[in-house]
């Protein structure tokens, strides 16, 4: 039996990539029964997308270290829904579920009656969530996209990367695709309320969370400026928009982030980097004022930081209380003190495959405890969950021959 606070919560996964199942791994970690829906032909996408595979594996089992990233904790079955006694099956599993997650260009699961009006006339309390491109109406509902175009139709990647006129100046994507994780984290939320807002009304809902969506509000800061100010952010590098200093800085021996975010933390700075003088400037004295004149300001620090170490400016500014950061490669981020003390590397053990390494939810706080589960091979538990619905063996049997099921 699972535990944790969606404990007794079905969902039905239709979805594939990432921004789906992350959302759906979410849920998973927080409780949840979690049916992942696969194409028996090559299942999910991300199974593909490697190497890395996970070791004494072959491409063939779809253990890609990207599909492993969002599928933990989750039973997999393999249906194809384009055969009427597919979809037929899939229906059965929509009427117990409180939850469908599905990523389909609009309309398409209306075609095998697996739509949200089809799925409401069997299961009115069902909660449908479909995360697409463009959404679920306008002008461009229907069109295809990954991530990457969205980081780029939002207006992210205009005001990322080194300024122009500087080596390499260019728009810059992020190195992992943060409109699809956003996307899920944005799925898991509107999902969590939906089914609180059930408690009151006895009623599901269908909820259209769209990518372009998602993308233009994870502008943030920068979409406010732009807002109040009529002014379209420019690209300035690994500089910040509204704190100042506030950037990576070489230092004697390897670069650190400097991040001071007010005029104290600026002062305490200017004191232990031996810059008096800019704390008393009118110029650098506030936030404001350092924005406005950051030309000027950013050599001086240059000067001040690459005269230490990384090592003696990580002592100094501790002891001032100036937030700071290193630049870790990602050995280094699972050797760090902290990340080892929050137990952030999780490993779960498949019974074949041996130890599966994956990272801790930050979502599990205080008592919140989660049993993490392996991702599951593709079809691993068809039989299982087939049989969940009252099929017999013979029945699961003729399923698996005449290809409307997979069974791993």
């Amino acid at each position: 039996m699972l535990s944790g606070a969606l404990a007794g919560i079905k969902v039905l996964d239709l979805s594939r990539i990432l921004a789906g199942p992350w959302c759906t791994q979410n849920l998973a970690d927080l409780g949840a029964e979690v049916i992942k829906i696969e194409n028996p032909d090559g299942g999910d996408d991300t199974r593909g997308w490697g190497p890395p595979y996970l070791p004494d594996t072959t491409v063939a089992d779809g253990f890609s270290g990207y599909y492993i990233c969002c599928n933990r904790g989750k039973r997999s079955i393999a249906i194809n829904f384009a055969e009427p006694a597919g979809a037929a099956l899939v229906r059965e599993l929509a009427a117990e579920a409180d939850v469908v997650v599905e990523n389909y260009k609009p309309g398409t699961l209306d075609r095998y009656g697996l739509g949200y009006a089809a799925l409401r006339e069997i299961n009115p309390k069902l909660i449908h969530l479909a995360i697409t491109g463009f959404g679920a109406s306008g002008p461009m509902a229907g069109k295809p996209g990954y991530d990457y175009v969205f980081q780029g139709m939002g207006g992210l990647m205009s005001y990322t990367g080194p300024a122009d006129g500087t080596p390499g100046a260019g728009p810059c994507r992020t190195g992992v695709a943060v409109v699809d994780l956003m996307s899920g984290m944005y799925a898991t939320s509107a999902i969590l309320a939906a089914l609180l807002q059930r408690t009151t009304t006895g009623a599901g809902q269908s909820i259209d969370i769209a990518l372009l969506d998602v993308a233009v509000a994870m502008n943030a800061n920068q979409a406010s400026n732009y807002l109040v100010s009529d002014k379209i952010p420019q690209r300035i590098g690994n500089a910040h928009p509204n704190c100042a200093p506030y950037d990576v800085f070489a230092c004697a021996d390897g670069h650190l982030i400097l991040a001071i975010g007010n005029d104290a933390q600026f002062r305490r700075f200017c004191a232990t980097a031996g810059l008096a003088e800019l704390a008393a400037d009118e110029r650098y004295a506030t936030n404001a004022a350092r924005i406005d004149n950051l030309a000027e300001l950013r050599p001086a620090v240059a000067a001040a930081m690459a005269s230490r170490s990384r090592q003696e400016w990580c002592r100094v500014l501790d002891e001032a209380g100036v937030p700071w950061g290193a630049i870790n490669t990602l050995d280094d981020v699972f050797r760090d003190a902290q990340v080892v003390h929050r137990g952030m590397r999780i490993e779960a053990e498949r019974p074949t495959l041996g130890v599966v390494p994956m990272v801790r939810n930050p979502l599990l706080a205080g008592d919140q405890k989660t049993e993490y589960r392996p991702p599951p091979a593709k079809g691993e538990h068809s039989v299982e969950v087939l049989s969940g619905l009252g099929l017999g063996g013979d029945e699961i049997a003729a399923l698996v021959r005449r290809g409307v099921v997979h069974s791993g």
